[in-house]
Formats: C-alpha cells, structure tokens, sequence
C-alpha cells in the first residue's frame, strides 16, 4: 500500500434531503453519501473527518472534510472523480494536499454561519426550503444594535438545545455578527470559534422576537447572563442555515 496522504476536501451541500453530516444508524447523511462515492473512487476504506457537525436541513456553501488517501491522484482529478458519484445536492468544489496532521475539525480556528430570511409578502418558490419565509417588518439597524450583545466571550447556555453532545463548557467567543438586506433576503452573518447545538437558530430567534417587542440592549444583556433558555427566542427552522465559512491557520475556506 502506498503512503497515505491527507487531503482536504471543501463541499457544497444543499441539507433539505439528509439528516445532517454525521453518519446516522437508521437515516441518510451527507458523510455516508460523501464516504460511500470516495470509496467508489479509491476503492479502499478510510475515516473522513468533518469540519463540523450540522443538524438536519441545514446547507453549506464551504464545508471541510479531510481523509487520508492511498492512492496517486491529483486533487483536481479527484474533484471530477468524486463528482461523477455524488448526487446533485452534494458537489465537492475543491480538493488540496494538507499536511499529515491536518484535522478538518480540530485544525478549525472559527467558523462563520449565515442564516436567510425572505422577507416579502410573497415567497420566491426558488428560496423555498432555502431561507425562512418572515414576510414582518424588519427594524435593521436595531437588529444590527442587539446583535453586538453577542460579540465578545459568553457563556451561551440560554441559546443552546441541550442533548448530550453538549458539555460543561459552554462559552464561546464571538469574534462578529451582521444583519443586512439586499433585495428580498436578510442575512444574519455570525463568526465565532465555536457554536453550540442550535446556538445560530435560537440567537437568531431571539433577535426576530426582539424586533417587534423592542427589546433594548439592556434585555439581550440579560438574557444571555440569565443563562436560561427559557428566556431566550425560538429556535428558527434548520432550512435557512448555512455553514458559509471555515478559518484554519493558514487560510479560510
């Protein structure tokens, strides 16, 4: 067998048909589509490790998995090989040589989610389960004012669904976080050097219901030290949640 390298995979995955990345027992998962057309293609078996884990429904514009492969391929012949056997929603749009300790998760530095809304009386049935459909008026700039609550290191325990991937620590370090509006869509754009299980959709949940309560920066402030989920917003729905952005050491995919 030859000497194994390691090679860093970026996807693009629409999330609507699988039950997120991580291999389930009893459903379809972005990793067992990926793992299943890699073997296809080096004919041997091998631990894929992904950036990150996603929950059902959620998208990714950039998405990192890395693998250790034995056979000599060139990275762009890899690409078109591993394209011919993933399916429509799944594309592997770069593939790089990386160095032998390279983890796609733990090499992670930050990642950064975006999360869509169509906001307009009618929706775009091109945006149907790739946004959330909020035809409500939209105060931005105090969406924008809230959303600097979060900036900065937290304890994050009141925007979190607890199940047991979850531990003990549970702050993470906000590094930015926008709301704009181009056209019909807003976008919550949140970087961070980590994210709890549903941290984006109940962060952005919040803010939503800050909108028209008219929540101060005084409110937000105290919620997130409550550490009460209780008291923070809804969780909104996984279809508008993209994974857009991973930043390693030495570059940002």
């Amino acid at each position: 067998m030859q000497y194994a390298q390691n090679f860093l995979f970026v996807l693009r995955f629409l999330g609507t048909n699988y039950h997120g990345w991580q291999i389930q027992e009893n459903a379809l998962s972005i990793q067992e589509v990926f793992q299943n057309a890699l073997f296809k293609v080096i004919k041997h078996r091998t631990d894929v490790k992904g950036c990150s884990r996603t929950d059902s429904g959620v998208h990714a514009n950039s998405y990192c998995a890395s693998a250790r492969i034995n056979i000599n391929i060139e990275p762009r012949n890899l690409v078109l090989a591993m394209n011919t056997f993933l399916p429509y929603d799944i594309k592997v749009i770069k593939c790089i040589k990386v160095e032998d300790s390279f983890h796609a998760r733990y090499s992670c530095r930050a990642k950064e989610y975006i999360y869509k809304l169509y906001n307009c009386r009618v929706m775009d049935p091109f945006m149907v389960g790739r946004s959330l459909h909020f035809w409500y008026n939209l105060d931005i700039r105090l969406m924008n004012i809230l959303a600097k609550c979060f900036i900065g290191n937290h304890d994050f325990s009141s925007f979190c669904s607890l199940d047991r991937r979850e531990t003990k620590k549970m702050d993470r370090n906000v590094f930015g976080f926008d709301i704009y509006k181009l056209e019909n869509i807003v976008y919550f754009k949140i970087k961070a050097d980590g994210f709890l299980y549903n941290m984006v959709r109940i962060i952005v949940g919040t803010i939503l219901e800050a909108n028209y309560r008219k929540t101060t920066i005084e409110g937000i402030n105290k919620i997130i030290k409550s550490k009460n989920r209780q008291l923070a917003g809804p969780t909104v729905p996984a279809c508008g949640l993209y994974l857009n952005r991973i930043f390693y050491d030495r570059f940002i995919i």
